[in-house]
């Protein structure tokens, strides 16, 4: 009888992939709540204290393909427990930097690069726990219920960053950061097994589910022997680098997911100097909305997740995996236009938080997609595709101020319109049926 009982594990490990998420949050946006501190103490321009933001975000893009790899070839949880220590490490030494040290920029920039490139594994590694955990049905509600976390993260790190500097200083404020990601880190390794087979609190029904509904097959590593195996994925389940790149769907999708970051990053890094300096907002407004437009995204990326699996189970991936995405994308461009007309300056700071939860109801969809189409591989291509958001972010970070500078801040929200039509077209070249080809594994001669 007991084995009909199904037990709820990967719930349990996704809902800690969300608290990692928000980890990762904290410790990247800490740099932007502590940087009027670290600019005064190291003398840095504005420009130099850009840079330093700059530095994490390229340490990041270049890495997630490698960070995908990685898991692909380790697992998720070796993986993500070494991703969090290194995390710790880098965000100690950044409050580790003396005053009087000799090019503090040039220490201070090495220092959130590497933060960034260790941070890279987050997502691709979480998406090939996903692909191993969780059946394709339910994966717009786990990719959305993680990526919920990013909205968590960035939402509350405003508060506890701020309380720590008011009453400790900006150092203590990253060392805390460090000992909540180690903290967090120790807890996925002993909670977490790289594949359900592995895992003995999980019910004989439990794993009838999860295989039922797999696109990854079993490791011919899989049980017990697999936590002593350097590699968790059989050979006849990895795609060769040859297939991924000759792929249009994962084109498609890349482009995609560039201009989402291009999107989703002005929210992150101009949101709330737009709000303060543009719109004229005192700093308790600019905050509050701030962190309205954190919350929206956090809402609606589980709601995404959720709606993907639903119109999937009723409507098939085409409409389930790639409608949501086009629909979102869509809807994020209105926002965007008619937020950025709005006169009045509660109601545009509204309508654009708006457009950030938009955006976000496509988050898991990109996901969810590169989980099923990519088997044994799910970390390296999701990975790639991730650097493509990263790329996206990296130009916002520049062209946005330019083109407000040159042609008002409203143009500037046109543009991150206008890509985000482009991310729903390049949608509508995905096939979600359309599965990249595991390389075939030679026949034993006889």
């Amino acid at each position: 009888m007991a084995d009909h009982v199904e037990s709820r594990v990967r719930w349990l490990l996704v809902s800690w992939l969300f608290v990692l998420s928000a980890v990762a949050y904290l410790d990247r946006i800490n740099l932007s709540i502590a940087g009027s501190f670290i600019a005064t103490e190291f003398r840095l321009t504005n420009v130099q204290l850009g840079s330093l933001t700059s530095a994490f975000l390229i340490g990041y893009a270049l890495f997630q393909t490698v960070g995908g790899w990685l898991a692909d070839r380790l697992g998720s949880r070796r993986v993500l427990a070494a991703g969090v220590l290194w995390w710790g490490i880098f965000t100690s030494l950044t409050a580790a930097v003396p005053p009087a040290i000799v090019s503090a920029v040039l220490v201070l920039a090495t220092t959130r690069f590497l933060l960034g490139a260790g941070e890279a594994v987050l997502f691709p590694a979480s998406n090939q726990f996903v692909s191993r955990w969780i059946p394709s049905e339910e994966r717009g509600k786990a990719n959305g219920l993680i990526f919920a976390g990013v909205g968590v993260g960035a939402g509350s790190t405003p508060f506890l960053i701020t309380y720590i500097m008011i009453h400790y200083g900006w150092r203590w404020s990253f060392w805390m950061s460090a000992i909540i990601g180690l903290a967090a880190g120790v807890v996925w390794y002993v909670i977490a097994r790289n594949t359900p087979e592995e895992h003995d609190r999980v019910s004989p029904a439990e794993l009838r589910h999860i295989q039922a509904g797999r696109t990854v097959g079993r490791s011919a590593s899989s049980g017990a022997a697999q936590e002593s195996s350097p590699s968790i994925t059989a050979a006849d389940d990895r795609i060769l680098w040859s297939t991924i790149l000759s792929s249009k769907n994962v084109w498609a999708v890349t482009l995609a997911y560039f201009c989402f970051g291009y999107v989703a990053w002005i929210f992150f890094t101009w949101f709330f100097i737009y709000l303060a300096k543009v719109r004229g907002l005192n700093l308790k407004a600019s905050a509050s909305y701030t962190t309205l437009l954190f919350l929206s995204m956090a809402a609606c990326s589980p709601l995404g997740g959720a709606i993907s699996d639903k119109l999937t189970k009723l409507h098939g991936k085409r409409i389930g995996r790639c409608g949501i995405a086009v629909f979102a994308l869509l809807l994020t461009a209105v926002f965007l236009t008619f937020g950025s007309q709005a006169q009045s300056a509660g109601l545009a700071s509204i309508v654009l938080a708006g457009g950030a939860g938009a955006l976000y109801l496509s988050q898991s969809s990109f996901w969810s997609l590169t989980a099923d189409i990519a088997s044994g591989s799910s970390g390296s291509v999701s990975g790639f595709m991730n650097m493509g958001n990263q790329f996206g972010g990296a130009l916002t970070a520049s062209l946005t101020p330019a083109i407000a500078a040159r042609f008002g801040w409203t143009t500037s929200f046109f543009v991150a319109a206008g890509l985000s039509v482009l991310g729903a077209a390049a949608w509508l070249l995905v096939d979600p049926e359309r599965a990249l080809a595991p390389a075939i594994k030679p026949s034993p001669s006889l």
